[in-house]
């Protein structure tokens, strides 16, 4: 059964990239035989990007960012114009195989899935990067760094969350979810809400082994900026993304958490960039407590009791007595 899909792509600086891997993007939907629309979205490159892609790849429905707002901004600006049944969330760093999509359809016979993943490796194919996630507790956090997949064709893995380097996602639902949290630019974190968010809701987020892409690492807007600012955003982002998803407990000692568990051990050593990563994330309260109330209404919406502990029951107990590898 297939579906037509927009691909959204996100591109800061990117020409390098586009000139790489956009092609085995095109040839994998050729292969698919389905309708597609190809939208990049440009976030106020200072390359050549948006005259290489005029250039080269006319039939693309180009956006310019009118300045550089970040990731989840600029993928969101795609998704509002998406036409088609399925979005693919796409990197512009990553090279689909020829028959990325083949596997991929069954998944949206279900009517609760949200998206579906395909296995990451590294540009050299040597290793793998990101397969099935399993959600797991460690202390007030929230991890999902263990992986694992089955090498049963018919199996279908559910995984904590979807890459946003290459989610293919059911696009009303993507829209009714708002897209990306914006609270999460300029990077980091948003995907992993993204698919929380769904799994609370009550949407399924699955993993496809057969499904692969390949990443060239550190090849997209990271690698482009200051050290100190990415572990700056990055803690400031899971500090943001804990505050929105923890309940009981764990939500009531989080902020000392955040202090004492999160903070005060870099402090000691030197680390002095996590207290501008302490007061950005401060200075969200508002926008934390507007997620949250959106997340929650959807939740009612939806009739959905699901919390966290449940998708990790789920997926947990989806594996049990199951013949998986885990990395």
């Amino acid at each position: 059964m297939k579906k037509s899909i927009s691909v959204v792509i996100p591109n800061y600086n990117g020409k390098h990239l586009l000139e790489m891997y956009l092609s085995s993007v095109i040839n994998a939907l050729t292969v698919a035989d389905t309708l597609y629309e190809l939208i990049i979205v440009d976030d106020c490159s200072k390359d050549d990007s948006v005259n290489f892609i005029r250039e080269n790849y006319p039939q693309t429905v180009l956006l310019i960012n009118e300045r550089n707002r970040g990731f989840s901004y600029t993928c969101n600006q795609g998704i509002n114009v998406a036409k088609m049944e399925l979005t693919l969330l796409l990197n512009s760093d990553v090279q689909l195989s020829a028959d990325y999509f083949e596997s991929q359809w069954k998944y949206f016979e279900h009517s609760d899935t949200f998206g579906v993943m395909g296995r990451i490796m590294s540009k050299d194919g040597t290793k793998i990067e990101d397969a099935a996630r399993i959600l797991f507790f460690n202390g007030c956090r929230l991890k999902a760094n263990r992986f694992y997949y089955s090498n049963d064709p018919d199996a279908e893995s559910y995984t904590a969350y979807l890459s946003g380097a290459n989610a293919l996602v059911d696009t009303a639902k993507l829209k009714e979810l708002g897209g990306f949290d914006e609270i999460f630019s300029p990077f980091s974190s948003e995907d992993s809400d993204l698919s929380t968010r769904a799994w609370l809701i009550g949407w399924k987020c699955y993993y496809e082994h057969s499904s692969v892409c390949y990443h060239q690492v550190s090849g997209s807007i990271r690698k482009q900026l200051k050290s100190d600012f990415v572990k700056t955003v990055y803690y400031r982002n899971r500090f943001i993304f804990h505050s929105i998803h923890l309940t009981g407990f764990r939500a009531s000692v989080w902020p000392v958490y955040v202090v004492i568990a999160e903070s005060l051990l870099k402090l000691i050593t030197g680390k002095v960039w996590i207290l501008k990563s302490l007061k950005d994330y401060r200075n969200t309260d508002a926008d934390i407590r507007f997620s949250v109330d959106r997340l929650n209404a959807l939740k009612v919406k939806h009739r959905s009791t699901t919390n966290i502990q449940g998708v990790m029951q789920l997926i947990n107990s989806s594996i049990e007595g199951k013949s998986v590898v885990r990395l």
